[in-house]
């Protein structure tokens, strides 16, 4: 397997890759991300897209078409080359284009202002905290939390009295995390570094999960929402913002450990989601495209037709509370 963490290119194997190389390619794209190393959509390219800078993506997250800046090649790769490439004032390529995709996704200006600087990284294919409903004094667990973006934007929602709890399988993410919600002073919000198919967290205590754009990157989503559904108390909700398959992906999109990692290739057949979320116990499940899913999709690969294989996708569904039935 291929572990350059500069991805100017897609790596495909010969067979279909097992879990755990689905998990180390996944783990090493996101390490990269979290240290300035490299952006989602550098990942994304092909040989040809990296010679190419007349379109495609930029480098810092979000099509040339939302961009605001043109792509700016520096001696490190990407113009994301270091962290303090990737939080630049809102005049440079890196903080205008991650700014211009979490438009995209769905995130206001007030949201972005919010967090510490260095949590946004322009990642996710929605903004499931704006569709949570959530309360203050509700305890939220974040499934997949990067560097914090959307704990932190849940935190600002319950409150001092509420609490969030973030959990990653990136050692690096974590610890930039943790950085960032001591800089923002969030007392109330906390990161633990664990995997989302065996959480690191108790039965019963959690009141809304949120997740943007990860539970796709399992090569089993059974256990995550097996899982989601055990820590959930009664009654909880889970609100997913996330990718879904329209039809069966071709073997060798399959294959391609670049187009898996950059939430591509991963996704879920819709009927397929449907059957997991029910066999885990949940109900009211609901499953629809974002309004803007072709858009959200092409700013990450706009040169191969994902958009209409894979769709942006809002999910929500809720653990049954207790029947007090008569005799």
């Amino acid at each position: 397997m291929n572990n350059d963490n500069k991805h100017t290119a897609s790596t495909t194997i010969a067979s279909t890759p097992d879990a755990e190389a689905l998990r180390e390619a996944v783990r090493a794209r996101y390490r990269a991300i979290a240290t300035g190393e490299t952006t989602l959509n550098e990942g994304n390219k092909t040989a040809d897209d990296a010679s190419d800078t007349g379109g495609g993506s930029c480098c810092c997250g979000g099509s040339a078409k939302t961009a605001a800046a043109p792509k700016q090649e520096q001696a490190g790769g990407s113009c994301c080359g270091s962290e303090k490439n990737a939080t630049a004032s809102a005049g440079g390529c890196c903080a205008s284009s991650v700014d211009a995709q979490g438009r995209t996704l769905g995130y206001t200006a007030a949201d972005m202002a919010f967090v510490p600087e260095g949590a946004n990284l322009g990642l996710g294919c929605g903004n499931p905290v704006a569709i949570a409903l959530l309360r203050a004094g509700q305890v939220v667990l974040d499934l997949g939390s990067g560097a914090g973006f959307d704990a932190f934007l849940a935190a600002r929602e319950v409150g001092p009295t509420g609490r969030v709890i973030g959990v990653d399988m990136t050692s690096e993410m974590v610890t930039k995390a943790r950085a960032n919600a001591r800089a923002g002073g969030f007392a109330q919000v906390e990161f633990r570094l664990g995997e989302i198919e065996a959480l690191p967290v108790a039965d019963n205590t959690v009141d809304v999960i949120i997740s943007n754009c990860v539970i796709n990157l399992c090569p089993d989503k059974r256990p995550v929402y097996r899982e989601a559904f055990r820590v959930l108390k009664k009654g909880g909700l889970i609100v997913v913002s996330d990718v879904v398959a329209r039809e069966e992906l071709p073997e060798e999109t399959k294959k391609d450990l670049a187009l898996y990692s950059g939430c591509l290739s991963g996704a879920t057949l819709l009927a397929d989601l449907e059957k997991i979320l029910a066999d885990a116990g949940f109900v009211d499940v609901v499953i629809r495209p974002k309004g803007n899913s072709d858009e959200v999709i092409t700013s990450w690969e706009a040169k191969r037709g994902f958009e209409e294989k894979v769709f942006a996708a809002e999910v929500t569904a809720r653990k049954p509370k207790p029947c007090y039935c008569g005799d």
